[in-house]
């Protein structure tokens, strides 16, 4: 089968050509049998599970099966972000079941430790307030997708002045025509404005003169986010909205973490439409990591909320696959039987990796592997955390992997490495037609184009 990136495929087909002319086979029997192999590998694997997630809303139950995924890339803290991964899942799963990846927010600040990382129902913003309410409780939050701005008409006109008077009455009309639309926000009920473009000096007056919040999102993308949060409707226009076009939470609040302002939209209770974790790190790049630690946490918990059943993992799954796919393949009379014995074959890719990954040899780790699935222990993999090449019950240790993934990885691997059979021509990217720009005469580093290149 083929793994790994699309630049090794013209490799990997060289490779697969090679073999094919080593037996004498044709693409088209490697097809067959690679499909063969395929299909009994899908009517194997149900047969391997091991284990099923009971309850998806209990935190700790969700935290143990998201150690596996989180492990993998941020070892030594797969318990602490496990549990932050599962608070914040469980806490938007709603009833329907139907979870959304999109609805688990993370916002990185520099400082502190990984385990100053926390969850919070809500949204956190990395942003400042723009007037002086700093803190609102049971806010009342208007969100609009235009600027905080006086309405600028479509066409342009032209104002003539004739003296000082005129002029004043025209910048108080302004004023008046500014506050009115700022107060009728006001008295609609609102306490928080929340705007996505920017915001004048003359609004942001009126804005500090009736008490009101005041916060810009530049992003269209948080704003959708955020109404989604408070349950608001965004206004094209500053126009006073109603209460079903109002959001509502629990708290909107300055915050400092950190060195780092942020502002943040709280709700108490914890079934809120939006989690956000918080992550703390001492570097960018180490909180990158942990970033893609946690999105593959919460795509774990999203495959489980399709499938609830869970397979043995540490190469406990490949293995056993391996050992009966060979055995099918002595009992397949035609030549396709090199291909399904050769698609066995490549599932040891897996506890091959994780032993040379752990400084361990490979062919003895396999070898082990083989010997105790010979004796029917399907759910012995490979121990990482042992000095020497070491096997050990992975339902036990609690390393498992979802069937769905497993299922969906073997069917793309297959359908990855019969395209390419399947491609009978390479097509080769050749320059362009036309004239050729003249060459260079002379030196590169000349500075004057009539020396003679260096010889």
């Amino acid at each position: 089968m083929v793994y790994g990136p699309l630049k090794r495929t013209y490799k990997q087909y060289e490779c697969i050509v090679r073999w094919c002319s080593e037996y004498l086979l044709f693409a088209a029997q490697v097809i067959e049998g690679y499909e063969k192999a395929c299909k009994k590998a899908l009517e194997i694997l149900p047969d391997l599970v091991c284990c099923s997630a009971k309850n998806l809303r209990d935190v700790e139950e969700v935290a143990s099966l998201l150690h596996t995924s989180v492990m993998s890339k941020q070892y030594g803290n797969e318990q602490f972000l496990a549990k932050l991964i599962a608070q914040a899942c469980v806490s938007i799963l709603p009833d329907s079941g139907h979870f959304n990846v999109d609805n688990i927010r993370v916002c990185k600040i520099v400082g502190a430790g990984i385990s100053a990382s926390s969850v919070l129902h809500g949204m956190v913003f990395k942003k400042e307030t723009e007037g002086d309410v700093t803190s609102v409780k049971d806010a009342k939050i208007a969100v609009y997708s235009c600027p905080f701005d006086s309405m600028i008409t479509e066409t342009k006109g032209t104002v003539l002045i004739k003296n000082a008077e005129e002029l004043m009455n025209f910048s108080k009309g302004e004023e008046n025509l500014m506050d009115l639309q700022v107060k009728a926000i006001a008295d609609s009920g609102a306490n928080v404005i929340v705007t996505g473009g920017k915001v004048a000096d003359m609004a942001l007056h009126y804005a500090n003169k009736y008490n009101l919040m005041l916060v810009r999102l530049n992003s269209k993308w948080d704003l959708r986010r955020l109404c989604k949060t408070v349950s608001a409707t965004a206004l094209p226009r500053l126009t006073p909205p109603t209460p079903e076009e109002m959001g509502y939470c629990d708290s909107v609040y300055l915050s400092e973490v950190g060195d780092t302002q942020v502002v943040v939209f709280k709700h108490e209770k914890e079934d809120g439409a939006i989690s956000t974790i918080l992550i703390r790190g001492s570097t960018d790049n180490l909180m990158d990591d942990i970033e893609r630690a946690v999105d593959d946490g919460v795509n774990t918990f999203k495959v489980l909320t399709r499938d609830k059943r869970l397979v043995p993992g540490g190469g406990a799954t490949e293995i056993e696959l391996a050992k009966r796919i060979t055995s099918y393949g002595e009992t397949c009379p035609g030549l396709d039987q090199y291909a399904i014995k050769k698609f066995a074959e490549a599932f040891e890719a897996i506890p091959r990796a994780l032993a040379e990954n752990s400084g361990v040899k490979a062919n003895e780790v396999i070898s082990k592997l083989y010997a105790v699935h010979q004796e029917g222990n399907k759910n012995v993999g490979f121990d990482i955390e042992a000095e020497a090449a070491a096997v050990k019950d992975m339902l036990e240790a609690g390393v498992l992997d979802t069937y769905l993934g497993k299922s969906w990885g073997i069917k793309l691997a297959t359908n990855a490495a019969v395209t390419v059979l399947r491609v009978d021509q390479i097509i080769m990217a050749k320059t362009a037609g036309g004239p050729k720009a003249p060459k260079q005469q002379g030196h590169w580093d000349k500075d004057d184009w009539k020396d003679e290149p260096e010889k």
